[in-house]
């Protein structure tokens, strides 16, 4: 099928390209694998057409062979968008560096540079909205079937849609008494996590689990049984969700990442840390982890109004008057209090120098001491 798709490109370049594409991609996963396969077709085309006489590496130039195809691919109509502009970029960039390095050409490798890979654009957050999201859940808690558990579990770890097609089916483990969490497997990121959970995914998985013992297709350890393949369940569960977004007279445009958005955002405002933030989701980078997080108006008020009443930069005051200490050994730690106080005043007015570190030193010690003359016992 993928040849009467793809016929075979009939360029002098094409072998070379496909050596390099089979030595960067063996540890790829086979849609990273068509990705480079794709990127060096849609190339090798251009170059067929606009440069005929080009049948060998030595005969490329960074002009006008590449600033020539980058030009045709923002020319497209309809136009390209620029993230698969820059998808295309990123692939063929290191296929370019492989040949330099495999063919002994060197200037290969300085055919596209840095600069010519535009910023991805700024990608808003979109989770749902608080109606959409309630309508959704009641809906799918409506149908109770396996696609509508299958979101419900979605919405409720942040996990992936492919994450979710991929769970075990023993993915559900005990951490301590009352206490659960999802095993969600290796994902995009190549990283696999522990989600913790509470009863009610517990029972969304145990639904989940009885509608697999119904199905006639025989255990393969799975906790969503697949007629053929990994993709043809994922676009199943696309199409169910498109299905159910109708019927509600919601936008049909709602994708179920938007469901992993939504969870972020749910988890940030609950007071889940942005550290921990990043391990729910998966992510390695906190760059990622803040293209999900909305952060809407309400949440800056909110912010704004608890860092006035409470402001957590400020040293707080010593409760007794510089001239005025209690008698005995209370007295003895009002002074000291006292002292830390003045001595950190003084040190913020002084600039990053060997005598500000010396004065933090001393800070610290006196916060020592004051804590171990409080708990002296009273004479």
């Amino acid at each position: 099928m993928n040849r009467a798709r793809h016929p075979p490109l009939l360029h002098p370049l094409a072998s070379v390209f496909d050596r390099a594409v089979d030595s960067l991609g063996a540890a790829l996963g086979p849609e990273s694998h068509r990705h480079y396969r794709g990127t060096v077709r849609n190339f090798l085309r251009y170059l067929g057409a606009a440069h005929p006489q080009v049948n060998s590496l030595e005969q490329l130039r960074r002009d006008p062979h590449l600033l020539g195809w980058m030009s045709c691919l923002r020319s497209q109509k309809p136009p390209l968008a620029t993230s698969s502009y820059i998808n295309r970029l990123i692939a063929l960039r290191p296929l370019l560096t492989e040949l330099a390095w495999t063919e002994q050409l060197p200037q290969l490798a300085r055919l596209i540079r840095r600069e010519d890979i535009p910023h991805p654009p700024q990608r808003l957050a979109r989770p749902l909205t608080a109606q959409q999201d309630q309508l959704l859940q009641q809906e799918f808690v409506r149908r109770n079937n396996r696609e509508s558990n299958a979101f419900l579990l979605i919405r409720h770890t942040g996990m992936r849609i492919g994450e979710c097609a991929d769970l075990s089916f023993d993915c559900l483990r005990s951490t301590g008494p009352q206490q659960w969490a999802i095993h969600v497997p290796l994902g995009k990121l190549k990283t696999e996590r522990m989600v913790p959970v509470d009863s009610r995914v517990v029972t969304v998985v145990q639904r989940l689990r009885f509608f697999r013992f119904l199905d006639p297709r025989p255990p393969d350890g799975r906790l969503l049984a697949r007629r053929s393949t990994r993709d043809a369940l994922v676009r199943q569960l696309r199409r169910y969700l498109h299905e159910a977004c109708g019927s509600l007279g919601l936008s049909t445009r709602i994708v179920p990442h938007q469901l992993r958005h939504t969870y972020a955002t749910e988890m940030l405002r609950a007071g889940v840390s942005f550290p921990a933030l990043m391990k729910l989701l998966g992510h390695t980078s906190p760059d990622m982890t803040m293209l999900y997080v909305e952060v809407a108006l309400n949440d800056l008020q909110r912010e704004f109004q608890q860092a006035r009443s409470r402001p957590r930069h400020l040293v707080p005051q010593p409760k007794v008057s510089f001239t005025h200490f209690r008698t005995g050994l209370d007295g003895v730690v009002d002074s000291l209090r006292a002292a830390q106080h003045a001595l950190e005043m003084f040190r913020r007015t002084l600039a990053t120098g060997p005598t500000r570190r010396c004065l933090d030193r001393l800070s610290n010690r006196l916060t020592k001491i004051t804590t171990k003359a409080c708990k002296l016992p009273t004479p």
